[in-house]
C-alpha cells in the first residue's frame, strides 16, 4: 500500500489548489480525480460559460452600433447559426477542449502523485481507487457537487441538458425552455435568446435570481424579457412529455404548456457525497448532501479529515472553495486559521451582471440587526450617460449600531468588478464616516457609492433614517 501524508479527494478548485499548496510545503500528496483535473468550471461551468456570454454580448452590442455613434449605419450581423458555431468555437478554445492533460502534467511537475479513478475510503487511514490503496494520515475531501434534476413526471422521456451538457454541446436548439431562475438559468437563457433561440424560462419564485434583493432582482428579470426570454414567474414544471416530432411538450402549474426542443435542467447542485464510503469514519452529510465543517474546514467530529469547495454546501462558487483550500492548507500546516464568509461575493453574469456580497436588510433584521438602507438609481450616475447605456440600481445596507455596511447588491454595468469597493469595506468592517469620504473617479459607475454611503453614515449618526432624494431612496 502507498502511503502518503494527506490524499485529497476531488481535484476540482479546492482539491487542485490544496494538493498544489501542500506539495509546495514539502507533504507527500495523492491527488484522486475520475474526470478531470480543474474540475467544472474550466471546462464545462464558468469559463465556457463567461465566453459565450461574451459573444452574445458583443453581437448585442452589434446591433447597436449605429447608436453609440460606432458606425453611421447599422451594420449587417450574419445568420444566427453561424454566429453561434462560431462562439462555440471560441467557447471551446476558452475551455482547452474539455482537455485536462496541461492541468494534469502541472500537477505532476508540482511533485502531485495524480490518481485517475473512483475514491472511496476502505476503512479509516486507507482510501480505495479502483482496486489501489492509498494510506493517508490527513484526508481532504473536494468532490464538489452534481447537477439536481427534479422528480417531474416524463422528464426522463424528453431531451434534456444540464447546464454542464449545454456547455459542452455543439448545438443550437431552435427552442428551449429553462427550468430555473437561478445564475445558471438566467445566464444560458441570455446567451440562446441572443443568438435566436426562442427561449422560455420558468421559476417557481416570483422573481428570478431569487437570492438577492427583491429590486435588483426584478430589473434582471425587465433585462431578460427586454432580451426576449418568455419569462414565467411563480409557475412550476409539472410534468413533461415527447411530442410526434421530437420536442418536449411541457405542462405548467399555471395550465399553460410550452413545447421545445430542448429542457435545460438549472434547478440548483447538490454536493457530491454518496457512494464516498463516509460512513465508516462516522460521517453524516446533512440534509443537503454537504459534509458540516467548522470554522477551519475540519469535518466536524474527526481529527484528520477536511473539506473544502462545494461539498461544504458553504457558499458554492469557484471563489469560495479556492478561499476553503487556503483556510484549510494553512491549519493542515500548523498555521491557525479561521474562514470568515461575511464577504464572499456573489454574480450573476448577465448582461447587465448582478453583483452582491454580505446580506440584504432583510436577513439582518431576522437576526436581531438594526439595518437600514440606501440605494442609488445607476441612470443619475455620468458614466451611464457617456456610456449610453441603461440604467441600474445600487442597494447599500449597514448596521446602524456598528455604524459598518453588512451588505450591497447592484445591477448594472461591469457591477461585478466595481463591487469589489463594497467587498473590502464589508469584510475589514470600514466605517461608513470612513467610506463616505473616499473619493472616485469622474466619471466611473464607482461614483454611485457616494450619495448613498453619506446617507448611510449620517443616519448612523442622528440614529434617523436616510432622507429619500431624487436618483436615491431609502426604507
Amino acid at each position: 500500500m502507498e502511503s502518503f501524508d494527506v490524499v485529497v479527494l476531488g481535484a476540482g478548485s479546492a482539491g487542485e489548489l490544496v494538493a498544489a499548496l501542500l506539495a509546495q510545503a514539502g507533504r507527500s500528496v495523492a491527488l484522486v480525480e475520475a474526470l478531470r483535473v480543474g474540475g467544472e468550471c474550466p471546462y464545462v461551468a464558468c469559463m465556457p460559460s463567461k465566453s459565450m456570454l461574451r459573444s452574445a454580448q458583443a453581437r448585442a452590442e452589434a446591433r447597436s452600433l449605429a447608436a453609440v455613434a460606432g458606425a453611421s449605419s447599422q451594420p449587417a450581423l450574419d445568420d444566427d447559426q453561424p454566429a453561434f458555431l462560431a462562439a462555440v468555437g471560441r467557447r471551446d478554445d476558452v475551455a482547452e477542449h474539455r482537455d485536462d492533460r496541461a492541468a494534469a502534467a502541472e500537477a505532476q511537475k508540482a511533485g502531485i502523485t495524480l490518481v485517475r479513478g473512483r475514491g472511496r475510503v476502505l476503512r479509516r487511514g486507507v482510501l480505495d481507487v479502483d482496486g489501489r490503496e492509498l494510506g493517508w494520515t490527513d484526508l481532504v475531501l473536494a468532490t464538489g457537487s452534481e447537477p439536481v434534476r427534479p422528480p417531474v413526471d416524463g422528464l426522463d422521456r424528453v431531451p434534456t441538458w444540464t447546464s454542464d451538457e449545454a456547455l459542452s454541446a455543439p448545438e443550437r436548439p431552435a427552442s428551449l425552455l429553462v427550468m430555473g431562475g437561478g445564475a445558471v438559468g438566467c445566464e444560458l437563457a441570455q446567451v440562446h435568446v441572443r443568438f435566436g433561440v426562442s427561449t422560455t424560462l420558468v421559476e417557481a419564485g416570483p422573481h428570478v435570481a431569487g437570492r438577492e434583493e427583491p429590486g435588483i432582482a426584478a430589473l434582471l428579470g425587465e433585462a431578460l424579457r427586454a432580451d426576449g426570454v418568455d419569462l414565467r414567474l411563480g409557475v412550476e414544471v409539472q410534468r413533461a412529455e415527447p411530442t410526434g416530432g421530437g420536442l418536449a411538450l411541457v405542462h405548467l402549474s399555471d395550465g399553460t404548456q410550452v413545447e421545445a426542443e430542448r429542457v435545460l435542467v438549472a434547478v440548483g447542485r447538490r454536493p457530491t457525497t454518496g457512494d464516498l464510503g463516509l460512513a465508516v469514519l462516522g460521517i453524516e452529510p446533512d440534509g443537503s448532501g454537504a459534509v458540516p465543517v467548522d470554522a477551519h474546514c475540519r469535518v466536524e467530529g474527526q481529527q484528520h479529515v477536511w473539506a473544502a469547495g462545494d461539498v461544504t454546501g458553504k457558499a458554492p462558487y469557484t471563489h469560495t472553495a479556492s478561499y476553503q483550500a487556503r483556510v484549510l492548507t494553512d491549519n493542515l500546516l500548523g498555521r491557525e486559521r479561521a474562514a470568515d464568509y461575511r464577504a464572499i461575493p456573489r454574480a450573476v453574469y448577465t448582461d447587465p451582471p448582478v453583483a452582491s456580497v454580505g446580506i440584504a436588510a432583510e436577513q439582518a433584521r431576522a437576526e436581531g440587526i438594526d439595518a437600514v438602507t440606501a440605494q442609488m438609481d445607476l441612470g443619475q450616475v455620468a458614466r451611464s450617460l457617456t456610456e449610453g447605456l441603461g440604467g441600474g440600481r445600487l442597494v447599500l445596507t449597514a448596521d446602524r449600531d456598528r455604524g459598518v455596511l453588512i451588505g450591497a447588491a447592484a445591477i448594472g454595468p461591469r457591477a461585478d468588478e466595481w463591487l469589489g469597493e463594497a467587498t473590502l469595506a464589508i469584510r475589514a468592517s470600514v466605517p461608513l464616516v470612513l467610506l463616505a469620504e473616499v473619493v472616485h473617479a469622474f466619471p466611473t459607475f464607482a461614483e454611485a457609492y457616494e450619495p448613498p454611503v453619506r446617507e448611510l453614515a449620517e443616519a448612523v449618526r442622528t440614529r434617523l433614517p436616510p432622507a429619500p432624494r431624487s436618483g436615491a431612496a431609502a426604507r
